[in-house]
């Protein structure tokens, strides 16, 4: 019995096990209804008016799925192959800052969902527990690492290697975060996380940036997190700047926030190992497009030579079908896990993939496909 199969029956056989919300609105809301005003809208709020946020959802609306029948989808294969490994599922969790403002065990409780569930976890460098602890949870699971590149270039070497280090199996530069955006509901909360050392483990334990530090953080926490306001950020990064991360590491290098074809093909020119198609689920540029819309331009960019994956917008199995017949290797998702974690810890976030998985495999059945490569844009109609 495939995925979905196994599970939908699991799910109807014992209802009343199930501890968070199916649905993704109801999950939200539970959330919402949980958490202090604060820490909900760091993590469900986006940049200015929120439009992009709204529209990476609705997007997905503008692809159907044109099914076909009479194919014999009794088996089927959801797995994939990215550098080199096989992974089960088309899927990752998304790199997500200061994951304890929601939960205690923040990321740690997460790596562990993720790597019970056999799904790869981006562990974010804004992180409440440090890189080291979370490979430790994380045990034998599929983990990568988000490069946040500070303006201290040893510091973000520093991290790098530590990764590597971990046994992480690639590295993750977010581009599209050179400075936090006009967050307009962190600013009428006053609310910045960071300011009271949550996410900042990384640099905590980081042995460059401690050597910056007259007094160890242990000693002088205020002057650690006045130093890290200063470093965080790197609005001075171009395109030659890669080859000084690549200089760092032997890992995978994927690039992510890229949004225009041009910019992927730059990627491919600098030798980068992969991309991931993201607008930051909305939170940086508010108008900007969204993450499904730039994907298909990006998939024909890069011509096959690197593989795109697709962050942002993410919410249903149908959603993973429409990224994947556009051209994404794999997707990733963030708030839905996010919500997950508030509601349950690490059971929540295990049950968040469960039904995602099942939603998708099921769909992918319905469809009439039977693996993740017989998935291409003759699926798909846009209206």
């Amino acid at each position: 019995m495939s995925f979905g199969n196994h599970v939908q029956l699991k799910v109807y056989q014992q209802l009343e096990k199930n501890i968070i919300p199916v649905s993704y609105e109801e999950l939200e809301s539970k959330a919402k209804a949980l958490l202090d005003a604060k820490p909900y809208y760091y993590v469900a709020a986006s940049a200015g008016a929120e439009i992009t946020a709204k529209q990476n959802n609705k997007a997905f609306e503008k692809w159907q799925i044109v099914p076909r029948m009479l194919c014999d989808t009794s088996k089927r294969d959801i797995s994939i192959e990215l550098f080199g490994k096989k992974l089960p599922y088309p899927l990752l969790l998304a790199p997500v800052g200061v994951q304890s403002i929601v939960h205690p065990e923040g990321e740690l409780a997460s790596a562990r969902g993720a790597a019970a569930m056999n799904v790869p976890f981006i562990a974010s460098t804004a992180s409440t527990y440090s890189l080291e602890n979370i490979a430790s949870e994380a045990g034998q699971g599929e983990r990568w690492f988000q490069l946040y590149w500070s303006n201290d270039r040893e510091i973000a070497a520093s991290m790098v290697k530590r990764a590597e280090a971990a046994s992480y199996s690639a590295i993750v530069i977010t581009l599209d975060t050179p400075m936090m955006a006009w967050r307009e509901k962190d600013i009428e909360h006053a609310y910045l996380p960071f300011l009271e050392a949550k996410g900042i483990g990384n640099y905590l334990e980081d042995p460059v940036f401690c050597s910056r530090l007259e007094r160890s953080p242990q000693e002088d926490m205020k002057s650690a997190i006045t130093l890290w306001s200063r470093v965080f950020g790197n609005p001075t990064l171009t395109w030659k700047d890669l080859e000084f991360i690549k200089s760092q590491t032997s890992l995978p290098i994927l690039l992510k926030g890229i949004l225009h074809p041009d910019d992927a093909k730059l990627a491919v020119e600098h030798g980068v190992d992969g991309i991931i198609v993201s607008n930051h689920g909305g939170r940086q540029v508010d108008g900007a497009i969204t993450a499904i819309d730039a994907l298909p331009e990006i998939v024909d960019a890069v011509k096959g030579e690197i593989p795109v994956l697709l962050d942002s917008g993410i919410r249903r199995g149908s959603d993973m079908i429409k990224a994947l017949a556009l051209g994404a290797k794999a997707v990733l998702i963030g708030r839905p896990f996010m919500y997950g974690l508030a509601l349950a810890g690490e059971d929540g976030v295990k049950q968040v993939l469960r039904n995602l998985l099942a939603d998708f495999d099921l769909t992918l059945a319905l469809s009439g496909k039977r693996s993740v490569d017989e998935l291409n844009r003759d699926l798909l109609k846009k209206i």
